[in-house]
């Protein structure tokens, strides 16, 4: 059977989904957005239905994907109630609003699933968090949920209460990757090497380690370990880090993004 599926908000993470799940026969796409200029030239892309409004897309689809900020948030959901049931469900990409204020703010009239996507889903290499913690969930819906994200990246169903913790390593997860590489990309033009090499040079750098870290055998301490060599360059400079608590400070640093989450979801 035919599922139909609409996106209310279809800027870049809702329209990554949208491209992730086009040319899907047993799918039909419908999406809603104020910016009617994006949204047509995403319809001509994928063969999305496009729908006037928020409400009037809730009423034709069977999952409704939330893709607003959130702030946005509790006003589409309240001018969309009265089109819900427990056929429908809600799935919100809207960070830091709970599955118990998403269905408060819908009063209560369908499933809710909560997302937590990051960036690299653009480019089909993410990873997402799915809440299905909702008893009203069917079994049908859930699976159905974490399969529209699979062919953009990892999914990983977790409890709402690990959330926080995804949100701190992984939703926030690609920041501090390209804060290092930009970093590294500035000591190589500091060393004298051509940013635009530099920059060439560093991204295929964190490509290739990436790749030896998921296909080796070895743990990611043996891959470190084979780089330092007694009296080197690398342990010079890992001693450096070690000293300055490089580590300690990114531990540091991810657990203040988890509690900044935690702070957000108690608002």
């Amino acid at each position: 059977m035919t599922k139909k599926v609409g996106f209310i908000g279809t800027g870049n993470m809702g329209a990554a989904i949208i491209r992730g799940m086009a040319g899907d026969d047993s799918i039909n796409l419908l999406g809603s957005d104020l910016n009617k200029t994006a949204l047509n030239a995403l319809a001509e892309e994928t063969g999305l239905i496009q729908c006037e409004t928020p409400r009037d897309l809730a009423k034709e689809s069977d999952f409704i994907v939330l893709a607003v900020k959130p702030q946005h948030a509790p006003a589409v959901l309240e001018d969309i109630a009265p089109e819900l049931t427990e056929s429908k469900c809600i799935i919100s990409i809207a960070a830091g609003l709970t599955v118990q204020k998403l269905k408060d703010f819908c009063e209560n009239r369908c499933p809710v699933v909560r997302v937590m996507p990051n960036t690299p889903a653009l480019v089909n290499a993410g990873v997402f968090a799915v809440c299905l913690d909702d008893n009203h969930l069917s079994d049908e819906q859930a699976n159905f949920t974490r399969e529209m994200f699979t062919p953009l990246g990892d999914v990983y169903a977790l409890a709402e209460s690990q959330f926080d913790a995804f949100t701190g390593v992984i939703g926030s997860g690609p920041a501090y990757v390209f804060y290092f590489i930009e970093a590294m990309v500035e000591s190589a033009v500091e060393l004298g090497l051509p940013r635009e090499q530099a920059t060439s040079m560093v991204n295929k750098l964190f490509e290739g380690s990436t790749k030896l870290a998921q296909e080796s055998k070895f743990h990611v301490s043996q891959l470190r370990e084979m780089v330092t060599s007694p009296g080197g360059t690398t342990v010079k400079a890992l001693i450096h880090l070690d000293r300055t608590a490089t580590r300690a400070n990114i531990i540091d640093a991810v657990r203040q993004s988890y509690e900044r989450s935690v702070e957000l979801g108690k608002k």
